[in-house]
C-alpha cells in the first residue's frame, strides 16, 4: 500500500476576491459564528467532510475542502487511498481559517468541514444549510483534544488564578471557549474577569512563551510542541475537564451538496470512517504522515484517536445543545439534536443497528 505518496489534488488557492465577499455575507448572515467565537481491505468506517463550488472532473464529484495544516482524516483518506474506487475525489482550495470553516460550509462557499459541534448547532439555529455526517476525533486521557498550559513561572495553578489574566484559543463558540468557561464556572470563577483572545493554535505556544497570553488552550498536533517546551506547564487536558465528552469533532456537509451528490456524500463519510479506524490501529504510523505533511518535526507531533466508525451519538451533541441554552446563545428547544445529525450515509451505523430476535 504505498501510505508514503503525495496527496492526489494539488492545493488550490481560494478565488480571492469572489470568497472573501462571499466570506463576508456568510459571517455577517451566521451573527459572526466562530469569530465572536490497518489494512486497507474492508475496515470498518464511513467518511465525510468537504468543501465549496462541485465540480464534476470526468465522471468524478469533485467537494471542495481546506488546505489546512492539520491531523485531518480528508487527507489521510486520501494518501490510503481510500477515495480509490469511488466517483468523489477532494479539490483542495487552499488554506481558510478555522472560525470561518463552518459559515463556509452553511453558504455552500465549501462542501464539507470539520469543526467542534457548538459551532455546527449555533449555524443551525441561525437559519445555515448543514448538518453533521461523521462523527470525527474522540478525547482520550492519553490522546485529548485539547491542553491547558501555562509558562512554569506565572504562578498559575488552580483555575481561580486565572481571573484577571488572559486566556489565547483558537476561536469563540466552539469547545475551547464552552468547555473551558463551563470547567471554571464550576470552581466559582468569574469568567468576566479573563480575557479571551483568539489565537491560531499553530501560534499559541509562542504567544504564550512571549507572554502576550497567561495560558494557552492548543489542540493536536500543535500541542506536542507546547508540551515540549522546557518553559511550559501543562495543568490539564479536556478530559480532565469533562471526561471527553464534548470532544467529538465531527464532519459537517452543505445541505445542497447531500441532497444533489448524496452517494458521493457517502463516499465520504466511508472513507473517512476507514482512515479514523486506520489511524486508531496506526497511530505512530499516522503520527508520521501528518508530520510529513504539515512539515512538522515528529516528536512535537501529537496524535488524534477517532470515534469507531465515525458513527454519532447523541450525547455530545445535547452537551453542546445544554450549554449553549445556558449560555443564553440559543432558545430553548430552538435545534433538537437530531436537526444536527445524520448517520444515514454511514453504512456501518447500519451494521451497528440492533437486529430483531429471529422467531
Amino acid at each position: 500500500m504505498p501510505i508514503e505518496s503525495p496527496l492526489a489534488l494539488p492545493a488550490r488557492a481560494i478565488p480571492s476576491r469572489r470568497l472573501a465577499l462571499k466570506t463576508l455575507a456568510s459571517l455577517t448572515a451566521i451573527g459572526g459564528l466562530g469569530l465572536a467565537g490497518c489494512s486497507r481491505g474492508d475496515d470498518k468506517s464511513a467518511a465525510s467532510s468537504g468543501p465549496a463550488v462541485v465540480k464534476k472532473t470526468g465522471e468524478k464529484i469533485a467537494f471542495k475542502y481546506p488546505d489546512n495544516p492539520s491531523f485531518d482524516l480528508i487527507y489521510l483518506a486520501d494518501q490510503l487511498g481510500y477515495f480509490e474506487g469511488t466517483n468523489t475525489r477532494p479539490q483542495y482550495v487552499g488554506k481558510i481559517a478555522a472560525p470561518q470553516i463552518i459559515p463556509l460550509v452553511g453558504t455552500g462557499e465549501i462542501d464539507f468541514g470539520s469543526r467542534m459541534v457548538p459551532l455546527v448547532i449555533s449555524a443551525i439555529a441561525s437559519g445555515a444549510d448543514l448538518k453533521v455526517v461523521a462523527a470525527g476525533g474522540k478525547t482520550l486521557q492519553e490522546a485529548p483534544h485539547m491542553k491547558y498550559f501555562v509558562r512554569k513561572d506565572s504562578g498559575i495553578r488552580t483555575p481561580k488564578d486565572l481571573e484577571g489574566k488572559t486566556v489565547g484559543f483558537n476561536s469563540f463558540g466552539a469547545c475551547a471557549e464552552f468547555v473551558t468557561k463551563k470547567y471554571l464556572r464550576q470552581h466559582n470563577v468569574d469568567v468576566n474577569k479573563i480575557n479571551f483572545v483568539v489565537i491560531p493554535d499553530e501560534q499559541a505556544e509562542q504567544t504564550l512563551v512571549t507572554r502576550n497570553t497567561d495560558l494557552a488552550i492548543i489542540h493536536a498536533p500543535f500541542s506536542g510542541r507546547a508540551e515540549n517546551a522546557d518553559q511550559l506547564l501543562r495543568l490539564w487536558s479536556d478530559f480532565d475537564l469533562d471526561g471527553g465528552l464534548g470532544g467529538m469533532a465531527p464532519y459537517s456537509a452543505h445541505g445542497k451538496f447531500i441532497r444533489e451528490h448524496p452517494e458521493s456524500v457517502r463516499d465520504v463519510v466511508t472513507a473517512l470512517a476507514k482512515a479514523g479506524n486506520w489511524v486508531n490501529a496506526n497511530p505512530e504510523e499516522a503520527r508520521k504522515l501528518v508530520a510529513k505533511r504539515i512539515n512538522m518535526d515528529l516528536k512535537n507531533m501529537d496524535r488524534y484517536a477517532y470515534v469507531e466508525d465515525l458513527v454519532v451519538t447523541e450525547p455530545p451533541i445535547q452537551y453542546y445543545v445544554d450549554i449553549l441554552q445556558s449560555e443564553g446563545k440559543i432558545a430553548a428547544g430552538k435545534v433538537s439534536v437530531k436537526e444536527v445529525y445524520t448517520n444515514e450515509f454511514n453504512p456501518y451505523a447500519q451494521q451497528q443497528q440492533p437486529q430483531p430476535a429471529k422467531t
